[in-house]
């Protein structure tokens, strides 16, 4: 079947905009600098490193975040990738690890929630509410 006689638009083309540069900057700035304590409270020496690199980080941020343009179009291209990638694995294995299991126990235990189950005796698949519903008359005007 054509998409072109579908109501729908399965087309999934969105259009993602990127953070600031300066709120870019301020992050890695900001990461940088829990990397840096992180390795100081620990006793290391890394942080003689990450501690300039998130200096540096939050100057360019403050001042002309501009530069980092480049850097936070390639951070969103990851992003995008990464999204493209492991968002099918996690939801994949969502459906495997709980859904999956539930529907086996619950097809093994005899259940079936949504009374699928062909009955050939039945007059019909109606159910009867006690208490009845709402009248019909107050069904006129559901919209």
């Amino acid at each position: 079947m054509a998409t072109s006689q579908l109501h729908e638009d399965f087309s999934r083309e969105e259009h993602v905009e990127g953070g600031t540069d300066r709120g870019f900057g301020l992050v890695f700035a900001g990461f940088f600098t829990i990397l840096a304590a992180l390795s100081w409270w620990r006793g290391h020496t890394n942080w003689h490193y990450t501690l300039p690199i998130a200096a540096v980080f939050l100057v360019i941020a403050l001042t002309v975040p501009r530069i980092l343009a480049p850097l936070n179009r390639l951070w969103l291209k990851i992003g995008l990738l990464l999204f493209k990638v492991v968002n099918p694995i996690v939801m994949g294995l969502l459906f495997f690890v709980t859904i999956t299991p539930i529907g086996l126990v619950m097809r093994a235990t005899g259940k079936d929630f949504l009374r699928l189950r062909l009955d050939k005796n039945a007059k019909s698949y109606w159910i009867e509410r006690t208490p009845p519903g709402p009248p019909p008359q107050s069904m006129k005007n559901q919209f």
